[in-house]
């Protein structure tokens, strides 16, 4: 059961006395006065009784040491409460379970063959990855979960005293740490901060899951299938170098290295828990012959043991496997046992030990730790996650422009047309010739050599660690058959020819062009063997950001849909097997939102039982940072994928009326949003209006703010798109264009009122439509429309800041009455009354950080360039998305 509203307050208050007794103590009673007539004036603003600007004026001549303070104060504020909230979620009772989803499947009347035939193709993969729009560092977090165990005791009745001390120790640390990195994190950082989760939750919740959906199957369908992984996690950390400069071999080396390393290090000590636990005696207990042939084979000579031979077995499987990790820690090591070539090798001696216990009635001691262990193994093999490899196609381009000039296949690669690179390329991919040759890179530019030593190491690590290491290959920005074929090319130099190609559509250009790249490349009698050896399965990846920047919030949304109806029926037309991956980040204007609810809300056939999504930003550590949000997150995301495969999740009645009237409004929507974005005055207002610029000085990741050093919105990247604008507390990639596209598409209409009708039924009915519309309320109700009139003021030119604010305001409110009117719902929280209190709550504690923001971009935009100022306005953005939450 969820707790009660009343105890996530009561917790808040417990928090903030707490946190207000640290500041008092560490800063003083000045600065604690301080902060609690900012608090009580907020509260003011926040009930109407006094003015932003009344808020603002507290800031305006205070001594920027108080500021900073004061500003601090409330992010630690913003990240206690945050702490409330999520042990009340985690209390709350889950609305989507494994357990829901097989009575469900089973209630429709799903049958055993064709539950089988889902699962056994199944492939659910979160891929986590490096873009962080919150900075919390691991002491940060490793106290925030112990403030967090405190309140779990206070709920219990714990000494209430003790309790608090315990919490005035902690928070006072915290306090005194920093909450922002001086230093931009390297790659290796983001690695490490990768594998926390695994360490955290993950190596535990992803195996216990896949073993629970082979339960669920036995007692829904009496279907005993192979002990086969649903969920196979992925990564791009380290491998994503679209973009990011500092990707490299060696990064993409200490990727999969760290990636093993924390593998093999859970399994040894896994095997020593299950050491100590298997204490059976030959004296009461029987075993198979070959369990002592593994046990006698361990070569110890324990006399305590002589009568303990699942110990001895274990023993020596432990052995090779520290010896595994050894190999692995440092190639040059030496070990007195043989380590395992492969993770088959150390299933099989698992495989020994299971089949003694099971042959001599001990299935309940081989149902524990042990299947933990051999679940474990199927999963994550050696090599834990599938790390994939990202480039943009135009980097290819430019490789294989300078490869085949030195090759003397073709002077200028660039400039030949489509036809002429397709010829070339599957000449090349049609012979076993290597294109290079000794001393040709002598000659290569530092991106084609560094590209290639990638592509070198991704090879290296699949020999290590095997195929699942290193399998997929995701061309950003295809926009021909011949960028994908690219990529193949450079595979097959170092020997992966068979890893899976994956177009990456993004803008909504690509999006509508996919299905028809995809239909020439297939034509390919090359191409189309390459996709037999793979199982005859195409995986499509779809891009949320860039499709959003490009065409905003319903043509993006619609776009995305559409090119998944092409796609569907392509497959469907060529027989081969559509795997959806979606570049979803955390924030709804770049395809965030609850992963069910998302899951269900994709056409029919675009599952089939597989399906990949992004993880990106401050959702990670909200998702996975605790075993029991990230097993709540994974059943959800299962059961979306079994749910979409398996049962009518589009019961709309007229599916082509539908879709023609989604095209109708996406026109409209993006419509109204190239007037915005073109606006002459937009570029102006953009990186006036929001802290943009100084967002690229926050640390939140190793990759640059944008792929080039321009101004245009294109090159922008979508983090500091998205975060801009909700600092600003406008949220436009959430929702803009959608009220004037709905006004218009109605008001043409003769009987507008049925069109209002079409729309409300439409609602009820059709799960993408009621996602697009739930999502965009949940980011309009996180805006604050009067606040971003404030930051219209830093815009310098007058004119454009009244024009470009008045646009964006009226635009909001016709949104709000069209989505009001389309749900029949009073406001824009009806539909979540935990985020209308959670908003409730945070709402005055917001308020003095967009007040400091905006104070101290003036200061910093008139000159002041203390190092004080700047920081501040770093750690009001930090507190601001940790707030807001999905922020970017």
């Amino acid at each position: 059961m969820s707790a009660a509203p009343d105890q996530v307050r009561e917790d808040i208050r417990l928090l903030g006395r707490v946190l207000g007794r640290v500041i008092a103590q560490q800063e003083g009673e000045e600065v604690f006065e301080l902060v609690e007539s900012t608090r009580r004036m907020a509260f003011d603003v926040a009930h109407g009784d006094a003015q932003p600007e009344d808020l603002m004026a507290i800031f305006r001549d205070l001594d920027i040491t108080k500021t900073n303070l004061v500003a601090r104060s409330f992010s630690y504020f913003a990240l206690l409460a945050n702490l409330a909230e999520d042990l009340d979620d985690e209390s709350t009772d889950a609305p989507v379970s494994l357990r829901k989803t097989f009575a469900k499947l089973r209630d429709e009347g799903v049958s055993p063959a064709d539950a089988a035939q889902v699962v056994r193709g199944a492939h659910v993969a979160p891929v986590l990855t490096a873009h962080p729009t919150e900075t919390r560092r691991r002491t940060v977090f490793d106290t925030q979960t112990r403030i967090k165990e405190l309140l779990v005791e206070v709920h219990r009745g714990g000494n209430l005293e003790d309790i608090e001390r315990e919490m005035y120790l902690r928070m006072t640390l915290l306090w005194q740490t920093a909450l922002i990195r001086i230093a931009r994190p390297t790659l290796e950082d983001e690695v490490d901060v990768g594998l926390r989760y695994y360490k955290k939750s993950l190596l535990d919740q992803v195996p216990a899951l896949n073993r629970a959906v082979r339960h669920g199957l036995r007692e829904t369908f009496g279907l005993q299938l192979p002990d086969a992984p649903v969920v196979r996690p992925g990564s791009w950390i380290g491998g994503d170098h679209d973009g990011n400069p500092y990707v490299n071999a060696d990064t993409l080396g200490y990727a999969t290295r760290q990636a093993a390393i924390t593998v093999l290090s859970f399994y040894v000590d896994e095997l020593g828990e299950l050491e100590r636990e298997l204490s059976l005696s030959d004296r009461y207990s029987s075993c198979s012959t070959e369990l002592l042939a593994l046990a006698d084979a361990a070569h110890n000579d324990w006399e305590s043991r002589v009568d303990e031979p699942y110990r001895r077995a274990i023993y020596g499987i432990r052995a090779r496997m520290r010896a595994t990790l050894a190999r692995v820690e440092d190639p040059r090591s030496e070990a007195s046992v043989e380590p395992y070539a492969a993770p088959e090798d150390f299933l099989r001696d698992l495989d020994v030990i299971d089949r003694s216990l099971r042959g001599n009635n001990d299935d309940i001691i081989a149902d524990d730790r042990l299947a933990r262990i051999r679940s474990a193994v199927t999963t994550f093999g050696f090599h834990l996650y599938t790390l994939d490899l990202r480039q943009n196609s135009e980097s290819f381009e430019t490789v294989l422009t300078e490869i085949f000039r030195a090759a003397g296949l073709s002077e200028n690669y660039a400039e030949l047309s489509e036809d002429a690179k397709v010829e070339l390329l599957t000449s090349e991919l049609s012979t076993p010739r290597p294109l290079l040759f000794p001393g040709a890179e002598e000659q290569f530019s530092e991106i084609t050599t560094k590209e290639l030593g990638i592509f070198r190491a991704a090879a290296a690590a699949v020999q290590e660690f095997g195929p699942r290491a290193i399998s997929h290959c995701i061309v950003a920005m295809t926009g021909a058959a011949s960028d994908l074929l690219e990529p193949m090319i450079l595979l097959k130099e170092v020997g992966l020819q068979d890893m899976d190609i994956v177009p990456l559509f993004e803008t909504i250009d690509d999006l509508q062009a996919g299905a028809g790249i995809l239909d020439k490349l297939w034509a390919l009698p090359l191409y189309r063997e390459h996709l037999r050896r793979r199982g005859d399965i195409q995986e499509v990846m779809l891009g949320y950001s860039d499709s959003n920047k490009d065409g905003g919030y319903l043509q993006a949304n619609w776009a995305l849909y559409d090119a998944e109806l092409a796609l569907v029926d392509l497959c469907t037309t060529h027989n081969i097997e559509l795997r959806l991956s979606h570049g979803r980040g955390g924030a709804v204007g770049r395809g965030g939102g609850p992963t069910y609810d998302a899951i269900l809300a994709q056409p029919k056939g675009a599952v089939s039982g597989s399906v990949r999504i992004t993880e990106q930003g401050e959702v990670i550590s909200a998702k996975y940072g605790a075993p029991e949000t990230a097993r709540r997150h994974l059943e959800a995301f299962v059961s979306g994928a079994l749910e979409a495969s398996l049962l009518d999740t589009e019961p709309i009645a007229d599916p082509d009326r539908a879709y023609a009237i989604m095209r109708e409004l996406a026109a409209e929507s993006g419509r109204r949003y190239a007037e915005l974005i073109e606006d002459p005055g937009f570029i102006e207002y953009f990186t006036q209006s929001t802290p943009l610029h100084e967002i690229g000085d926050l640390n939140l990741g190793s990759r640059p703010a944008a792929r080039k050093q321009t101004t245009a919105i294109s090159d922008l990247r979508a983090i500091p798109w998205v975060l801009s604008w909700s600092q600003s507390r406008t949220n436009i990639p959430g929702w803009f264009g959608v009220g004037s596209a709905v006004s218009r598409w109605v008001d043409a209409a003769d009987n507008p009122d049925d069109r209002w009708a079409e729309l409300q039924d439409l609602y009820t009915s059709w799960p993408f439509f009621r996602s697009v519309l739930s999502n965009m309320a949940q980011v309009m109700a996180k805006a604050e429309i009067n606040l971003a009139r404030l930051y219209a003021n830093l815009v310098d030119d007058p004119e454009i800041a009244d024009r470009i604010y008045n646009l964006i305001a009226s635009e909001f409110e016709l949104t709000r009455d069209v989505y009001l009117r389309i749900t029949g719902n009073k406001d824009l929280v009806s539909e979540n009354q935990r985020q209308a209190r959670s908003l409730r709550r945070r709402y005055p504690y917001l308020l003095p950080l967009n007040a400091i923001q905006l104070e101290l971009l003036r200061r910093y935009r008139g000159g002041d360039d203390q190092f004080l100022v700047s920081k501040t306005i770093q750690v009001t953005m930090n507190g601001l998305a940790t707030a807001l939450r999905n922020a970017g």
